[in-house]
């Protein structure tokens, strides 16, 4: 290293201005990189030097890599080098300028842990990959972010913004970069994850409960890959739990743990001999683990029914047509599990059949092999390619599946990765095209801006609105939900001239006399106690006393000893929810009416029903612009008169923009909830599936309002929805459930079917 030729190198590429004087960095180096790790290290840097990326580039690796040699070993700070030179081709040459010297910082922070460094390391160079853009201010930021943060937390905070702005460039700069407030959040809520260390106590008694099984649980060793390192696994006497599932909080990783756990208590309880490796490819590998997994669960579900809730909302793979091996492979998954998932593509049909025709031989573990196999080669016939050496498995609760092989005489190695275990399989298949992971393809954001492509025109006359409230919303994708996602804008009603309300009033007199006929018959309320009475359902127990007093006396006993509970005042309170978006201007075929005419019609007749009957109710209406316009109209509010003003504003309503339909329930249940009423309603009229000009994915507002239905339920507020789309059945029923739903084919028939409806509802 002290030789002339090295010196004179070095004083090439880095002269004396640039690193404070040759003999000092000379002298750094000889005590960092002693012989014979000298020359490899002057290897490294000619390597940078006539690559071409700048002298910058390998000024900076010359400065640092001594440190980082010294915090961490001189083996890491080769590596760095092979990241240095990844990072100037994806990233550019800035940012490979400043990753040594966030090397440093990091070596520093992880406490010179060089297996956690090496996983940094790693992390950086699929940054590269995911955002190049963004890699200099998260390099700027590294000390701050590691101080709050260790090496799979990080990782889930910059998985978290590749989600959230997708393709986006210039949004996951501005994430990246901290000018999104989005990415304080985030990294506050991965500061605060849930690790193993947490609940080993808990979780070792779970399993033991369940399975009876006491095997010692370990985290997997610092040393270990990421694919380890990411899923459970067992052997032969341990159990292997992940330090933390990365994008999972709360809850929810709770429970992903747990799911965890009984899974890999199935394969003991229901599982046989391993299966030979043999001659099998990487995708028959992958299919015949799949079917493995699905046969023991559904043993386990049938001895324990509960195991089907702990692990079907991990299942989150839709149909989406995307013909990629880990698209296909996630979904058979979500089929084999959910007899209610549906998929268009033929060979998921098929698998499941198969599957499923061999209900009778569930408890041989020969038919994973024998439909994996077959699954497997077609395959291949499709076409699709497999990447072994990409593939994880999903959902995220599974296990690796190295614990279903037989590796032969030499048996598995102690760590062993994805590639490993392909690569044990004979094939001359390594070299697929596709490159993409299961996890990227949950983390592309289905929330892309393709504006110019989706926008609608709208006429309606622009407002100022008053934001009023943020709403989180539920990414089915990762599986949890986005704080303060979505934003209500609260806007002036239109008005518009109250005597058309009238008129509807007229125009429908028959359905009007209907409800006079009904008002007085309907009866929903809290029930009262009322004593005294001749017959019942339970002894007054006053009454029962002064009667027994009486007869000692030797006075006539009166007879009304008995009580009951009856209904005699109604007891409801219910808000009516109307979507205004630009398809409601759609004229309805064979009338020169729209769709928003039939509605102000039907919530014309179905108010004057509510009113006449005395019940609270308020009125209000939505669409959205994007997630952070979702704009709602109060109509009425429970505390105000249903009078002119209400009617005005009613007659005056005009449908634009799009249907993000969860934040508006969110918001509209916020008033519903604070009405001190027996029962509580919600009824929600729309005609056309949740859209917006910022999601692209169609399942994604779905769930979220699905999700909302949910939550609402467990705070005791029954919802239904009138659906005015005749092929909106499928999504509808998804959302509010197949018995909470209303389907209209005639919409000419709304405006007297609506007020009628309601009294079935509320009878």
């Amino acid at each position: 290293m002290a030789d002339k030729e090295s010196k004179d190198f070095l004083k090439i590429v880095a002269p004396g201005d640039a690193l404070d004087g040759d003999s000092q960095l000379t002298g750094a180096a000889l005590r960092h990189f002693p012989e014979p790790l000298g020359a490899p290290w002057l290897r490294a840097c000619r390597k940078l030097d006539q690559a071409g990326y700048g002298s910058a580039v390998v000024q900076s690796f010359i400065r640092y890599s001594p440190e980082v040699a010294r915090l961490v070993g001189p083996e890491r700070a080769f590596s760095l080098a092979d990241i240095v030179s990844s990072f100037a081709i994806k990233a550019g040459v800035g940012a490979a300028e400043h990753l040594p010297a966030a090397a440093v910082v990091a070596a520093r922070r992880l406490d010179g842990d060089a297996s956690r460094f090496g996983s940094w390391l790693g992390l950086m160079e699929r940054f590269a990959d995911l955002a190049p853009e963004s890699v200099p201010p998260v390099l700027a930021q590294m000390d701050a972010l590691l101080a709050k943060l260790n090496v799979s937390r990080l990782e889930a905070w910059i998985m978290a913004g590749v989600r959230l702005s997708g393709t986006d460039k210039e949004r996951r700069l501005e994430y990246f970069s901290f000018a999104d407030p989005e990415a304080e959040v985030w990294l506050e809520r991965e500061s605060n994850e849930v690790v193993y260390a947490d609940l080993a106590v808990e979780l070792k008694a779970f399993l033991n409960a369940l399975w009876g099984i006491r095997l010692p649980l370990r985290e997997p060793p610092v040393t270990a890959p990421d694919y380890i390192r990411r899923r459970a696994g067992y052997s032969t006497g341990i159990i292997r739990i992940p330090t933390a599932y990365p994008g999972f909080r709360g809850e929810q990783a709770k429970d992903l743990y747990r799911a965890a756990l009984a899974h890999i208590g199935a394969h003991m309880t229901f599982g046989g001999p391993q299966f030979p490796i043999a001659k099998l490819k990487p995708v028959q590998v992958a299919l015949v683990s799949l079917i493995e997994d699905a046969r023991v669960e559904q043993l386990a579900m049938h001895r324990f029914p509960g195991l089907r809730r702990l692990w079907l909302p991990f299942h989150i793979a839709q149909s989406t047509g995307l013909m990629t091996a880990p698209s296909l492979l996630a979904r058979l998954s979500h089929a084999l599990i959910d007899a209610d998932f549906s998929d268009v593509d033929g060979w998921i049909s098929k698998g499941r059949d198969m599957f499923h025709s061999c209900r009778d031989r569930w408890d041989d573990p020969g038919i994973s092999r024998e439909v994996g196999n077959l699954l497997g080669n077609d395959i291949g016939q499709m076409r699709v390619q497999f990447n072994a050496r990409a593939y994880i498995v999903e959902p995220a609760y599974r296990d690796d599946n190295l614990g279903l092989w037989d590796f032969g005489d030499d048996g598995p190695p102690e760590v062993m990765d994805a590639e490993q275990l392909f690569d044990s399989v004979h094939i001359e298949e390594q070299d697929d095209d596709d490159p993409t992971p299961p996890d990227r393809e949950r983390e592309e954001n289905q929330q892309s801006d393709a504006d110019d492509a989706r926008r609608v025109n709208v006429d309606l006359a622009e407002q100022d609105g008053i934001p009023v409230a943020r709403y989180p919303e539920y990414d089915y994708a990762s599986g949890r939900e986005r704080p303060e996602w979505s934003t209500v804008v609260e806007y002036p009603p239109t008005q518009g001239p109250a005597h058309r309300i009238d008129d509807i009033l007229d125009r429908h007199a028959y359905v009007v006399n209907r409800i006079k006929a009904l008002i007085t018959s309907a009866k929903v309320s809290r029930p009262q106690r009322l004593r005294g009475q001749q017959e019942g359902d339970f002894l007054d127990i006053d009454a029962s006393i002064s009667a027994m007093i009486s007869r000692r006396i030797g006075e006539t006993p009166d007879t009304r000893i008995y009580g009951r509970f009856e209904r005699r005042h109604r007891d409801l309170s219910v808000q009516v929810l109307l979507d205004v978006s630009e398809s409601t201007k759609d004229k309805i075929i064979g009338s020169s009416e729209t769709v928003i005419d039939m509605e102000r019609q039907a919530t014309a007749l179905l108010a004057h029903a509510m009113a006449g009957l005395g019940d609270p109710f308020a009125i209000a209406a939505f669409c959205s612009n994007r997630r952070d316009d979702v704009r709602y109209y109060r109509i009425k509010d429970f505390d105000k008169p249903y009078g002119e003003t209400a009617r005005s504003y009613l007659a005056g309503l005009t449908g634009g923009y799009s249907t993000r339909i969860g934040a508006a329930m969110r918001h509209a249940a916020q008033d519903l909830k604070r009405q001190q009423t027996h029962r509580r309603l919600l009824l929600v009229i729309t005609d056309g599936e949740p859209s917006d000009i910022d999601v692209q994915d169609r399942t994604y507002l779905v769930e979220d309002a699905r999700r909302v239905i949910h939550g609402l339920a467990q705070d005791g507020i029954d919802v239904f929805c009138v659906g005015l789309d005749s092929g909106g059945d499928s999504y509808l029923s998804r959302i509010f459930g197949r018995r909470n739903v209303m389907q209209f084919d005639k919409l000419e028939r709304l405006p007297e079917q609506l007020p009628m409806l309601y009294f079935r509802l509320t009878a």
